[in-house]
């Protein structure tokens, strides 16, 4: 039996680094392996939380917000889909016009969250599928069940949470937490509560880290 740890992974959903970085993170567990006993939790953070409904072109969106030109946002959309390759993540950047608010996707996180690490983390990684490779709208509640569909959860039970508002307090307090812990980008991955990885990290730099941390403890 490995070394218990625990993870949590505080990220957005459309956030690219955040994907890489989760198949990173897999990626290092993997080489781990039976040395350690892993509980990964996903944890909310928005990038951009007053984000109408209606969302925003993203060449827009990066120009009003980094002062990114036009030549350096293609040259990290390169950069993106090289290090998403790495790690086997497929980002079509030519589907992703728009970038949106996901306040209700980190519901339905939560939601999948209660029913367990696993059905949090296949909902997760369909949601990163929907917007990066699919380029669907991860704010409207029709693909967030679908989302919840290919995670292998009840897309009824997923519309109902969606409809309800269930769960946005919880997530309102988990995003207050964690920015009044000092994070203010992400991926952040925080270990045994003690550890902070930040970025989407190589899968070496992963394992490193988490080897070291098992060693320690």
């Amino acid at each position: 039996m490995g070394k218990s740890i625990k993870i949590d992974f505080v990220s957005d959903v459309s956030c690219p680094w955040c994907a890489i970085g989760l198949n990173a993170l897999e990626r290092a567990l993997a080489n781990i392996g039976a040395e350690a006993a892993p509980e990964l939790r996903f944890q909310p953070f928005e990038l951009n939380p007053n984000m109408g409904p209606e969302g925003q072109d993203i060449t827009e969106h990066l120009r009003q917000k980094y002062g990114a030109s036009a030549e350096q946002q293609e040259q990290t959309r390169a950069m993106i889909r090289q290090r998403g390759a790495d790690v086997g993540f497929d980002f079509a950047m030519g589907k992703r016009s728009r970038i949106y608010n996901t306040f209700d996707a980190h519901r339905l996180l939560h939601w999948a969250g209660e029913l367990g690490p696993q059905a949090q983390g296949a909902l997760k990684h369909a949601l990163f599928e929907a917007y990066f490779t699919l380029g669907a709208d991860p704010s409207a509640h029709p693909v967030l069940a679908a989302a919840a569909a290919k995670a292998g959860l009840d897309p009824v039970e997923a519309a109902a949470v969606l409809a309800s508002g269930r769960y946005a307090a919880e997530v309102r307090e988990l995003e207050l937490f964690y920015q009044r812990q000092g994070i203010g980008s992400v991926p952040a991955v925080v270990i045994n509560d003690r550890h902070l990885i930040s970025g989407g990290q190589p899968a070496e730099v992963f394992e490193r880290v988490l080897r070291e941390i098992l060693a320690a403890s």
